[in-house]
This record gives structure tokens, C-alpha cells and sequence, in this order.
């Protein structure tokens, strides 16, 4: 019988209780890996918690704003607490920001920026001594709207997944010595507002998705979160510091 492929590594997850988050959860769950879920909302944690343990794997639920410093300190704590240690971070929390930059507020931008680049760092910080001990890998969700060359209204949204992606290649380059590997994943799949255009308009629903070249929107367990099993385990032992575009093809990194 196969050995799964993360067995008793130890992941954090945060935005896990919804979308790509849960996806990558059970895609990492699925592969032996107790995975710890944070997000805002308890109850979605819980309710992927359920989903976790219903399939045999093994997952607790810490809720928690990752813009705040003491909550992503209680996940990193609560996880060494609970597990003894840290061999897999996902950083996929990101609050959205969409808006003209003649409208888009101040307080709109500097929540985009604690939400994604300055919650990924804190989080890459606290998890570095753990992650350097076990050989660990982290992978940050960037997103293709950075390489767009029309982000009209997503231009705070861009500049904020690129610094992201500005903070991955560092860390991957300064902490390879440390045996630790950082990637980007650039996904799109579904999500709760994919799932209401699919319901409430479904033919602008589908321009979305014939605008992909394999013409499918990704699954976030299916494909997101089986890349992510692949960045973080053995097989991409020598992957680091790349940007890599899960979404169909829609994306072009020249």
C-alpha cells in the first residue's frame, strides 16, 4: 500500500474556511498531513474540519484575522502547541480590493496590504525556525491579475498580489540555505463568487469561462490544491523561488 505522500507533516493554512483555502486543506489533509485551518469565520473552519476528518485525515480550526499580529502568533503557537512542529505553510488569506484608483480609499489599500504581503511575511517569519528544523516548504497565492496588462479597477488588488510575489523570490533566495523552498501559485478556480455568477447569470458565467484556453474554471481541491501537494512534497525537491500559473492557461509569464 502506498505511503501518502506528506504523512506526518504539518501544515498551516490560512483563508481555509471557504474557496481555493478549503480546497488546498483537503488536497493536503488527503495526503496525510494534519493541516491547521485559519480563517475569520469558525464555523466554515469547522465545517472543512468535519469534511477533513469525515474523509480519515486530521485538522483543527483556529479563527483569527490574519491582519493581526497576536492572531497569526496564537495560529504559529497553538500548531507548535498541538503538533509539534511546522513543515508546510500556505499563505491564501487576501482581502479584495476592486475600484478605480480615483476611488479606492486609502483604508481599502492599507487593508489589502496587511491582509496579503505584511500578513505572508509576519507568517514566514514566525514559521521560519520550524520550517528550517523540518526542511519545510511555503507557498503564497499570488494572482494573475498582477500580470494583466489592463487591471482597470484591480490595480490596488495587482500591485499588492505582486509585492507577494516580490516577497516569495526573496525568501525563497535568502532561505534556501536554510533548506526551506518558497513558491507562487497563480490560481483560479472556483469560488463563492463564481458559484453565484454560475447561478444568477449563467451566460456571462460561461464568457468567463470559455476566455480560459482548457475552457474550465479550476477546482480548488482537484487542481489548486493538488499543485500545492506537489510544491510542498518530495517530488519538487529542487522547485524554488518560481511563480507558477495554475489556471487553465490564461495566464502568460513571459
Amino acid at each position: 500500500m502506498a505511503t501518502a505522500s506528506l504523512e506526518g507533516k504539518v501544515a498551516i493554512v490560512t483563508g481555509a474556511g471557504q474557496g481555493v483555502g478549503r480546497g488546498v486543506s483537503l488536497a493536503l489533509a488527503g495526503e496525510g498531513a494534519p493541516v491547521v485551518l485559519m480563517g475569520r469565520t469558525l464555523s466554515k473552519l469547522e465545517a472543512v474540519q468535519q469534511e477533513i476528518e469525515e474523509r480519515g485525515g486530521t485538522a483543527i480550526s483556529v479563527a483569527g484575522d490574519v491582519k493581526s499580529l497576536e492572531d497569526i502568533e496564537r495560529c504559529v503557537n497553538t500548531t507548535v502547541d498541538r503538533f509539534g512542529r511546522i513543515d508546510i505553510l500556505v499563505n491564501n488569506a487576501q482581502e479584495v480590493i476592486l475600484g478605480y484608483l480615483l476611488d479606492v480609499t486609502d483604508d481599502q489599500i492599507e487593508q489589502g496590504w496587511l491582509s496579503g504581503p505584511i500578513a505572508t511575511v509576519r507568517f514566514m517569519r514566525l514559521c521560519h525556525p520550524y520550517l528550517k528544523e523540518t526542511g519545510g516548504a511555503i507557498v503564497n497565492m499570488g494572482s494573475r491579475v498582477g500580470i494583466r496588462p489592463d487591471p482597470i479597477r484591480r490595480g490596488a488588488y495587482a500591485a499588492v498580489k505582486e509585492a507577494l510575489r516580490s516577497f516569495t523570490r526573496t525568501a525563497a533566495v535568502e532561505w534556501a540555505a536554510d533548506g526551506i523552498r518558497v513558491n507562487a501559485i497563480l490560481p483560479y478556480a472556483m469560488s463563492p463568487a463564481l458559484e453565484q455568477l454560475a447561478a444568477e447569470r449563467p451566460d456571462e458565467y460561461d464568457r468567463t469561462r470559455l476566455q480560459v484556453p482548457m475552457q474550465r474554471i479550476g477546482d480548488p481541491e482537484q487542481d489548486i490544491g493538488r499543485a500545492v501537494v506537489f510544491l510542498v512534497g518530495p517530488d519538487s525537491g529542487y522547485i524554488t523561488g518560481a511563480t507558477v500559473p495554475v489556471d487553465g492557461g490564461i495566464a502568460f509569464l513571459g
